[in-house]
């Protein structure tokens, strides 16, 4: 006896070469749900599946060439009732033969992340609160998850780092359907907006395969350095900006944003220097020390003042 299960990710009837064979050589085809895609892609290729009968499992030996079809993406049930078939067989009933659970499609790297856009997608047609947020109300949210992100960093703590990485994709998702699908605030930001989370996807990856000559053309960096030097050159070209400091965000917090300027002005050949003696002075020259020691000002005084805390 065998069970198929297949994965909700991919085409109904896109199946391996085994769950083909499985569906032609079995003697029966049951289906545990008969509106399932996948039932319907076989009954669609001229197989006959019947619904599953009521009660409990026959076990018998005729039972042996039966293939059952489990609920679409459903491995728990494929092994409750492997687990039925074989306690069964155990408990004095003819045994079924070996009960073999099939793999028809798998899913690939990223695949849940398609639950994620699924899931979202619900909740802004669904949920009130989700329905009526906007780019504007979300950005606290979308500031407080980044820190959460770093926070999880600093200590150290994967698990927790796993965590925050969802949130903080979350937010990334929750934009992009803000952007797609008109919600119920009645601002101008609540979209749509003319694009979505495959356009969000599309030009990331159109960027790093355009800024990877190295990888994906016939660029030659060969070291970390060369491979920023042919990015920030790359970027150069693409922007076109006025200014060496175009597009650094002030919204930065104050360490952060004096490296990030410090760091295109170096870049461009100006030299920094802090002489001063007020307060802004030395942290400037904070900065330019940590930058000297190739650290980063904003990290190093997060984790000082993180001992302090605990």
């Amino acid at each position: 006896m065998r069970i198929l299960v297949t994965s909700p990710r991919v085409a109904p009837g896109l199946m391996t070469l085994a769950a083909w064979d499985a569906v032609r050589e079995a003697g029966r085809v049951i289906a545990a749900d008969t509106d399932d895609p996948t039932v319907e892609a076989i009954r669609h290729a001229g197989f006959t599946v019947e619904p599953a009968p009521p009660g409990p499992v026959d076990t018998s030996a005729e039972q042996g060439s039966t293939l059952w079809i489990a609920p679409i993406g459903d491995v728990d049930w494929a092994r409750r009732l492997a687990d039925s078939l074989v306690s069964a067989a155990g408990g004095g009933v003819d045994a079924p033969g070996e009960v073999e659970v099939v793999f028809g499609s798998y899913d690939l790297p990223g695949a849940r992340l398609l639950d994620l856009v699924a899931v979202m997608d619900q909740l802004r047609v669904e949920c009130p609160w989700t329905r009526e947020q906007t780019h504007a109300s979300l950005q606290q949210y979308l500031l407080e998850e980044a820190y959460e992100v770093l926070d999880a960093l600093d200590r150290g703590d994967t698990d927790e780092l796993r965590e925050e990485l969802g949130d903080l994709l979350m937010q990334v998702v929750f934009h992009a359907a803000v952007a797609a699908r008109p919600g119920d605030a009645s601002d101008s930001s609540s979209g749509p907006d003319g694009w979505d989370i495959d356009d969000v996807a599309a030009g990331i990856v159109e960027k790093l395969v355009r800024r990877n000559p190295h990888v994906f053309a016939d660029g030659d960096a060969a070291t970390p350095e060369e491979v920023d030097a042919a990015w920030q050159r790359l970027k150069a070209t693409e922007k076109q900006r006025s200014s060496v400091l175009d597009g650094v965000p002030p919204t930065l917090p104050a360490l952060a944003y004096a490296d990030k300027v410090v760091g295109r002005l170096e870049r461009e050949g100006t030299l920094v220097e802090a002489t001063g003696d007020a307060v802004g002075d030395r942290l400037l020259a904070l900065v330019l020390a940590a930058r000297a020691a190739g650290e980063d000002p904003e990290a190093a005084l997060r984790r000082t003042v993180n001992a302090l805390v605990e």
